[in-house]
């Protein structure tokens, strides 16, 4: 009896550890990463749009589709709370909002700086304290050398990397040779914040900085300048410089490095979200061709590649229904993905995403659609916003007002869909449940930990399960004022059928 109280309580303690494990990782996030290179991430810091709030920076990196973002302290953090900032010492209930901000718009906070690091344990926990609670994976900070036995056990303990920042000369590590000193016998936690802007303004070339840090390089500060030297240049959208970007990253592939871009654009500061939209469409292009496989964007820039009756339009990675004529459809079929994008409605719009459609002629009867609707305050039912129209309705009405933007992510893998909107999942069904025409399945057919299907019949001729599990990606033209941004998509490998 001893033993087995033992036993329990042994058991209990683990589920507890796991518990508290799990809740300082966090929630598990409902919209993946959309890095086009697996084992790149590309981001912004936020002191490109220092300007603006933290949120606004947000809803900035939301809009040219990034997944990353790196805070620095002392950021606004939002309108609404003007004295309010974006700084390690903020509290807990300021960080709840910063998370849930975050997670409605699918972006990770990856790292935090340039911060100060004192030969202080004390004052150094606190930095790193926030950056656990946070999911900071690296802190950019500028230490004093004597610091850094004290700071690479804490960068062990709480397995957060610290990465040295180089500013221009005459900063202390604006030459990567004293950067490489500093890291020298150290553990893996210390290395490089690579600034190639900043290599650029201190006249040394970037490349083969880059070359001699090497695997001790934890992340970038990623920038093309127009000159080498002083008076030092400005940004200029990547591959259009002299910071030899491209040669940066070729090189990166050869060597295998995995890590983090951080888009640090320091120009045309009131309005340089074009710019930026050019370095990362310079980015994921030359990343596509040195790794293919990662997500790719569903649609063309022209819309070469769709069918369509030319009404409607893409511009700045914006795709809208620019006058009636009918729905737009991708040449190509998918089976397995992750489609992920974001979309705008007008008041009353009425409109959807369909996948795996078989006959673009007979969209509603041979594919499946995801309801893009103006529900924002409805009650749940099987024609709202996330709802697989007409089938099976969402656990939860996350979506927004009208002329919001909302973040959706449609997950098919052989049998199995879920939508995720807003930060959270909505909807999961399994198509083989869904055995017979014109009706539902069963309420003892459906998961319990989801709402019910309620047994009314539907509009359609064939069953789910005996659907084809491949076709086209199309969006309605309902008649409705409907726009998307950022559409891209990642094939999964393995059809069933």
């Amino acid at each position: 009896m001893l033993k087995k109280m033992m036993v329990l309580v042994i058991l209990m303690m683990i589920a507890s550890t796991v518990s508290a494990q799990r809740q300082a990782r966090g929630p598990r996030m409902a919209h993946p990463p959309r890095d086009v290179y697996q084992g790149w991430r590309v981001g912004t810091q936020a002191y490109t749009f220092n300007r603006f709030t933290f949120f606004e920076a947000v809803d900035k990196a939301a809009s040219l589709g990034l997944s990353w973002i790196e805070a620095y302290p002392g950021q606004r953090l939002c309108k609404e709370k003007p004295n309010a900032q974006m700084i390690h010492t903020m509290d807990e209930a300021l960080r709840q909002e910063v998370k849930a901000k975050l997670a409605e718009n699918g972006i990770r906070l990856i790292a935090y700086g340039v911060v100060g690091l004192p030969n202080n344990e004390a004052e150094c926990r606190k930095v790193f304290d926030f950056c656990k609670d946070m999911n900071i994976r690296y802190i950019a900070s500028e230490p004093p050398e004597e610091a850094f036995d004290m700071l690479d056990k804490l960068a062990q303990e709480y397995e957060i990397g610290i990465a040295i920042h180089n500013h221009p000369e005459p900063s202390h590590y604006w030459n990567p040779d004293t950067i490489l000193k500093v890291c020298e016998g150290r553990s893996r936690f210390i290395g490089a914040c690579a600034d190639t802007g900043h290599w650029t303004r201190s006249d040394i070339d970037p490349l083969e900085a880059v070359k001699k840090l090497k695997d001790r390089i934890l992340y970038f500060h990623f920038k093309d300048l127009t000159k080498f030297g002083k008076p030092h240049g400005h940004d200029v959208p990547w591959g259009t410089g002299v910071s030899k970007p491209r040669e940066i990253l070729e090189y990166l592939n050869d060597e295998g490095w995995r890590g983090y871009f951080s888009v640090e654009y320091e120009y045309n500061w009131d309005n340089s979200v074009p710019e930026i939209r050019k370095c990362i469409h310079w980015f994921e292009d030359v990343a596509s061709e040195l790794k293919p496989g990662g997500w790719k964007k569903l649609l063309a820039d022209d819309l070469s590649g769709t069918t369509s009756a030319g009404n409607w339009q893409l511009e700045d990675d914006v795709l809208y229904r620019a006058d009636k004529g009918g729905d737009v459809w991708t040449k190509e079929r998918y089976g397995n993905f992750i489609l992920d994008l974001e979309f705008k409605v007008a008041e009353k719009t009425n409109s959807g995403v369909f996948i795996r459609t078989d006959d673009v002629k007979d969209c509603v009867q041979t594919g499946i659609e995801v309801q893009i609707y103006d529900s924002a305050g409805s009650g749940l039912n099987r024609n709202m916003c996330g709802a697989i129209y007409d089938c099976l309705a969402p656990a939860k009405n996350l979506m927004k007002p009208a002329d919001q933007w909302n973040h959706m992510t449609i997950f098919a893998w052989n049998n199995r869909l879920s939508v995720s909107l807003n930060g959270e999942q909505i909807l999961r069904m399994d198509l083989d449940e869904w055995t017979e025409a014109e009706m539902n399945p069963s309420a003892d057919e459906a998961p319990n930990t989801w709402p019910e299907p309620d047994g009314k019949k539907n509009k359609f001729r064939t069953a789910y399960k005996d659907m084809k599990r491949e076709g086209h990606v199309g969006f309605q033209d309902h008649g409705s004022v409907v726009w998307y941004r950022n559409v891209k998509i990642r094939p999964i490998e393995r059809v069933n059928r």
